[in-house]
């Protein structure tokens, strides 16, 4: 049992990079997790990490042996899944991150059903608008909406997502309407913050030069900004600008007329909803689980008019 606990801890220190994070997933001292590490280096005689104050480097063993534990522990995983009652059951703890505004309403609702369906399974959802680090915060998944930015991360697309710019009828007729996405300069615009997962701004798709579209983004300047996307819908309700949302939020309001999209001939292609992870090699069969239960109920339309 302590040669394959040494094992575990050596895999979760090299996929989350830091002792800290390891320790912080399995509620034990960092010096814990040290320990385990020096051991299994002292028993197999070679360096697998190598350690300092400010970084965490795999050595070239250590990298061949993860790869070998990775698979094992998968392999392990599977037979006890295989061999359980019910056929697979995912067990552990599933740890999840999403936006706070999307989290809420699509993934949050999910959840029980999944554990309820894997009873030997503990889950956590973070809500955050910030840009989660899955490594080194210990997340097992995201869920994020819009474009990936390139990384090391694997992003698996779950489903389509459209964003549109909206405000209140009342705004509109106080301020007239954006004819342009370059007119929106001269509108109050309710924008993320720069710490929020909005990376690139508000896209659009504009006429090129060639005759066909072209992609254009643009980062309007407003005197109201905040890092939570529910906040910028409830101000543009309040009829305080223009908010760039995506449909799933504000469908009902201009459904009811609460919101009037503007702009909708420069609304650019969707773009998606995606599960991320650290890595596609030896997903933990919880996440793999996970996954296909999302996707599953993502690909219903009728999920996306009455949430869950």
């Amino acid at each position: 049992m302590d040669k394959f606990k040494q094992v575990e801890t050596f895999v979760s220190v090299a996929q989350r990079g830091s002792l800290t994070a390891a320790a912080r997933a399995e509620g034990v001292a960092s010096a814990v997790i040290g320990r385990r590490l020096d051991a299994l280096e002292e028993r197999l005689g070679v360096k697998l990490l190598l350690r300092t104050t400010r970084r965490l480097t795999l050595t070239h063993e250590g990298s061949s042996f993860l790869e070998d534990c990775q698979r094992v522990l998968a392999d392990l995983a599977d037979a006890e899944a295989g061999v359980s009652a019910g056929g697979l059951r995912a067990s552990g703890h599933l740890r999840i991150t999403a936006p706070a505004g999307f989290g809420r309403r699509y993934v949050a609702p999910l959840l029980p059903r999944f554990q309820a369906e894997h009873a030997g399974l503990r889950c956590s959802l973070n809500l955050a608008d910030r840009v989660v680090d899955l490594t080194a915060e210990g997340f097992d998944c995201a869920v994020r909406v819009g474009d990936m930015p390139d990384s090391s991360l694997v992003s698996l697309r779950l489903a389509d997502n459209r964003r549109l710019c909206v405000a209140t009828p009342d705004f509109l007729a106080r301020h007239g309407t954006p004819a342009h996405p370059d007119d929106l300069a001269r509108f109050a615009c309710l924008t993320l913050s720069s710490d929020a997962s909005q990376t690139r701004g508000w896209a659009f798709s504009v006429p090129a030069s060639d005759g066909g579209r072209a992609a254009e983004f643009l980062r309007p300047a407003g005197l109201l900004d905040c890092s939570d996307g529910q906040v910028l819908h409830d101000w543009c309700l309040a009829g305080h600008g223009i908010a760039w949302r995506s449909i799933w939020e504000v469908q009902d309001d201009i459904a009811d007329g609460r919101l009037t999209e503007v702009l909708a001939e420069f609304a650019a292609p969707p773009n998606g909803i995606y599960a991320v992870v650290p890595q596609r090699k030896h997903l933990p069969l919880r996440v793999r689980l996970w996954i296909d239960f999302l996707r599953f109920h993502y690909a219903r339309a009728t999920f996306w008019q009455t949430p869950a």
